[in-house]
């Protein structure tokens, strides 16, 4: 049976189709593409690594034109442009390596943001005021401060932005959604997030001169001025501060975003996290092993009226946790959130039984001997979705994702912190605040280098 399309058990079959529907009211601040066929023509904005693969994503698209690349290492040009454009006998785009020149691009109808973390907001907040749709990478912010400026960006503009959490478009998880809300596992009050990747050692690597052809001060950007390193560059700012928000924030956050769906939640009352930085003496400053425990206000539940969401990294040898995971090919593909050395997905318990998921099934276990209950698969094409919004969509009604996209992402930089910080933390979902903790709240935004400063006022 094709796994897109197959059947629960139980003839389950009640994917959440209004959740990818799209409304009929167009707009009038971009209609350049109208005038071609519908194309719309994308800028991708960060070029190395899954740059690339967004590039490609979009190539494969009806009436989509990839028509400029912006990218601070110019060195990257010559090899992408002629293995994605030259070689398949496509246009060559214009190129940038200042996201602000881009931004004047009047041919230019969406971007998609590929940069580093601490680019995120900024970029995409950038685009938007200047007319640009967005789909931005997941996290969709470096911090918290900054998740919170991008939704209210996505408010007032109107132009569509997509969050990088691409299982929201798949049928495996919005199935899983609908299965969980209409009560499918009884009362759900914990949901769990895997992140077990194997990551090995980054090294020590010194300081050395700017490589020629990066334009480095437009790199760090936002974050503070500090010399060249290998080791902060091309994708290990992953494991830096500065930069990154650890695996958590990496391929955690997909799981995160599931995890939080699933619970059906929002922001918590209660955090804590531990772990540490293991085995390896390294330049990497973010955990590679961290456990983190959320508790959410259920005012509906038995018991304690509370829910709990629980999220672990970790980063070298692991077992499987569930049947779903067991039967992992050592010959599987490998690649984006798909490894036969890696365990990355949910775990969802409730009063009837519990759900285990990856990025494209889910299987149910019901009652005390754990049988077989309904299952569900099946992925989508996320930069579709985003392009039938562009034609198709109304900004206020898709855009709510991005706030979504931001909640998860919250629940990311508030366990940080608390690890940072190495103790429990109080919050205030209202007042979007630590409980008089002003050491904590000091850590919800950043000190930006001018003028990379995410605005207070979008």
């Amino acid at each position: 049976m094709n796994r897109d399309k197959k059947l629960t058990r139980r003839g389950f079959l009640k994917h959440s189709a209004g959740i990818t529907a799209v409304g009929a009211a167009l707009w009038g601040t971009q209609k350049s593409w109208a005038g071609a066929n519908d194309r719309v023509n994308v800028a991708v904005i960060g070029i190395h690594g899954m740059g690339q693969s967004h590039i490609q994503s979009y190539q494969a698209l009806k009436n989509v034109q990839v028509v400029a690349l912006c990218d601070v290492d110019e060195n990257l040009y010559p090899e992408v442009i002629q293995k994605h454009f030259t070689n398949k006998n496509l246009p060559k785009p214009k190129t940038y390596y200042d996201i602000r020149k881009l931004m004047e691009d009047k041919e230019i109808d969406a971007v998609s943001i590929v940069t580093p973390n601490h680019w995120h907001s900024l970029a995409a907040i950038w685009s938007i005021q200047a007319g640009k749709h967005v789909s931005v990478e997941k996290p969709c912010c470096h911090n918290f401060f900054e998740g919170q400026k991008l939704v209210e960006a996505s408010k007032k503009y109107n132009v569509i932005v997509q969050d990088g959490a691409e299982q929201r478009s798949n049928p495996c998880s919005q199935s899983a959604a609908q299965f969980l809300a209409d009560g499918g596992l009884g009362e759900v009050y914990l949901s769990k997030g895997l992140c077990y990747k194997w990551r090995n050692t980054i090294g020590k690597k010194p300081d050395e001169p700017i490589p020629s052809g990066v334009h480095y001060d437009l790199w760090l950007g936002p974050a503070p001025k500090r010399p060249f390193n290998p080791n902060r560059f091309h994708y290990n700012w992953h494991w830096n501060w500065d930069y990154g928000n650890g695996d958590m924030g990496n391929q955690g956050v997909h799981e995160m975003d599931i995890a939080r769906w699933l619970l059906g939640v929002t922001l918590p009352r209660r955090i804590c996290a531990m772990g540490g930085h293991f085995m390896f003496d390294d330049d990497q400053n973010t955990p590679n092993t961290l456990m983190a425990v959320f508790e959410f206000d259920n005012p509906a539940g038995g018991g304690d009226k509370k829910k709990i969401l629980q999220f672990e990294t970790r980063h070298w040898i692991s077992n499987r946790e569930d049947p779903l995971w067991f039967g992992a090919d050592p010959n599987a593909r490998s690649g984006y959130m798909i490894s036969a050395d890696n365990t990355v997905g949910n775990l969802v318990y409730g009063s009837k039984g519990y759900m285990a998921k990856t990025v494209s099934e889910w299987r149910t276990y019901l009652g005390q001997k754990r049988e077989p209950g309904p299952s569900g698969s099946g992925e989508a094409n996320h930069y579709q979705n985003y392009i039938n919004a562009i034609r198709n969509g109304d900004p206020k009604t898709f855009n709510k994702s991005i706030e979504e996209g931001f909640y998860s992402c919250a629940l990311v930089h508030l366990a940080n912190i608390s690890y940072r910080l190495g103790r429990s933390l109080d919050f205030d979902p209202a007042a979007r605040r630590f409980v008089n903790d002003d050491q904590a709240n000091a850590m919800l935004t950043r000190e930006y280098r001018k003028p990379f400063v995410v605005p207070d006022k979008v």
